[in-house]
């Protein structure tokens, strides 16, 4: 018989070879978890926390909502993770201490606080947001002994027109407020949806064309604050935005004076040629606004054949409010017909 082969039996003898990827995992994981802890803090790092950052009271009711429901929220969600962990800890299969309980399958005092938080706080947020959302409706006047300062605002492609019918003055992507002053917005949208957004002073309202909504605000410090589209509206979306400037009572009426002094007038051939798409249009202000132009935006689409007008409006029409009422045009829907 022929002897075996000596290094057969030292093989057999010396156990698996060494490895050093077990090292090289470990250091792989620990690099993807300091990654994944570092990430998510750079990318924060160029975040704007506008709305945790309010200029304005309905801004502070708001972020206050904002953060008492993240907060009752939260002490659900909180517990529940900290005890799903907790529980994956406590009985690993390596822990021969945990209790086993097989048979086990109720617990009353387990199933009243499991029933009973949740639905303390489902009713706690539904009484909150049915209070908040009479409070910051945007078509409810903000009280105050300062008579409001009026803007008709008209979304058009892509930029944002604005008309101050009591001083007969407008500008284009740049909107001009008085501290401590309500501002009344009416808005309307020229073809496409858009959304009217001050994130530092507020709520957003859509403009629509065809209809207008409103909305009311208030600037309760100075400063430049950014004013945006918040719906996607085509190409030129990204750069639909514009400055909001709260200043000083002098300021603004400063300001004023200004747009009074500028060459520029809003006449309905000038609207018109607004009116056509275009991006990253200029800061332009208008000295003279033509009668009824809004008006005429809001009805441009409620029109009969002939130009003729199908709907119209009178005056303090609906009872205790003062608020005009729709009226049907008859005479011109029968000439259309």
């Amino acid at each position: 018989m022929r002897n075996p082969d000596p290094r057969l039996g030292q093989a057999a003898t010396a156990g698996p070879p060494s490895s050093s990827h077990p090292p090289l995992i470990t250091r792989f994981l620990r690099r993807a978890a300091l990654a994944a802890a570092v990430t998510p803090l750079v990318l924060l790092g160029g975040c704007n926390m506008a709305l945790l950052a309010p200029k304005g009271d309905i801004g502070v009711q708001e972020k206050n909502l904002i953060l008492i429901a993240l907060g009752l929220m939260l002490l659900v969600v909180i517990p529940v993770i900290a005890l799903t962990l907790w529980f994956a800890w406590r009985y690993r299969a390596s822990n021969t201490n945990a209790t086993y309980a097989p048979r086990w399958s109720h617990s009353t005092a387990i199933e009243v606080v499991v029933w009973t938080i949740p639905c303390v706080i489902v009713l706690t947020l539904a009484v909150l947001i049915w209070r908040t959302t009479h409070s910051l409706d945007p078509y409810r006047p903000i009280e105050s002994q300062t008579k409001p300062v009026r803007v008709d605002v008209v979304a058009l492609n892509w930029k944002w027109l604005f008309i101050y019918p009591d001083y007969g003055v407008a500008s284009v992507n740049q909107l001009a407020i008085p501290v401590d002053t309500p501002v009344e917005f009416n808005l309307t949208a020229e073809s496409l949806m858009n959304s009217f957004f001050i994130p530092q002073l507020g709520s957003q309202v859509y403009a629509m064309p065809a209809m207008q909504t409103k909305l009311h605000l208030i600037a309760n410090e100075p400063g430049v604050y950014a004013g945006r589209s918040a719906a996607f509206s085509g190409p030129g979306f990204s750069d639909m935005h514009f400055e909001t400037l709260a200043t000083s009572r002098a300021d603004f009426d400063a300001w004023i004076a200004q747009a009074k002094a500028s060459p520029a007038m809003l006449s309905r051939a000038a609207y018109e040629q607004l009116a056509l798409p275009g991006e990253k249009t200029p800061v332009t202000l208008y000295s003279n606004v033509a009668p009824g132009l809004f008006d005429g935006v809001v009805g441009k689409y409620m029109r009969d054949v002939h130009g003729n007008p199908i709907c119209g409006t009178v005056p303090g029409a609906v009872p205790g409010t003062g608020a005009p009422a729709l009226t049907l045009n008859r005479s011109a829907i029968l000439a259309a017909e």
